[in-house]
């Protein structure tokens, strides 16, 4: 069985992942107007959208400061180069839509990282990349034994 391609892949801000913040932001936004439409004056609404708008910053933030660098599959391992910053480690693959993958970065110090893999980012190499993430790294694999003898 031949092993998964050698491949680099480049990672960068997701539009998807800034776009779906955004539609839950706005979601967010809209049932704090429903509530506040509905429920009496008072604190609570005024309380219920500061979190809205907390949250929707945070999101915000967290997506510009989105990790921006290559994956690297050599056949062998992972690395995750970031600003000239070169990290071995392994990607575990938390959402498959197809088009996208959200990984999970474990790098062997033990950082985490959130990375959206996306295939507009290159459409040549989106399916050695996906081979890449879905197979295994090479390990060495002891000699089998000798099957059990066939009971008579």
């Amino acid at each position: 069985m031949h092993g998964a391609p050698s491949v680099t892949y480049p990672v960068g801000r997701s539009p998807f992942a800034g776009r779906a913040a955004a539609v839950l932001a706005a979601a967010g936004f809209l049932a704090c107007l429903a509530w506040a439409w509905q429920s009496p004056a008072g604190w609570r609404p005024v309380a219920g959208f500061a979190v809205a708008f907390a949250c929707a910053g945070i999101a915000l933030h967290a997506w510009w400061r989105s990790p921006v660098g290559e994956l690297r599959w050599d056949g062998s391992g992972w690395m995750w180069e970031e600003g000239g910053r070169v990290d071995a480690g392994r990607p575990e693959v938390a959402l498959d839509l197809q088009a996208r993958l959200l990984v999970r970065w474990r790098a062997e110090e033990g950082a985490v990282r959130w990375l959206w893999l996306e295939r507009a980012s290159d459409v040549s190499h989106w399916e050695a990349l996906r081979r890449a993430v879905y197979s295994r790294a090479s390990t060495h694999v002891p000699a089998a034994g000798k099957p059990p003898a066939a009971e008579q």
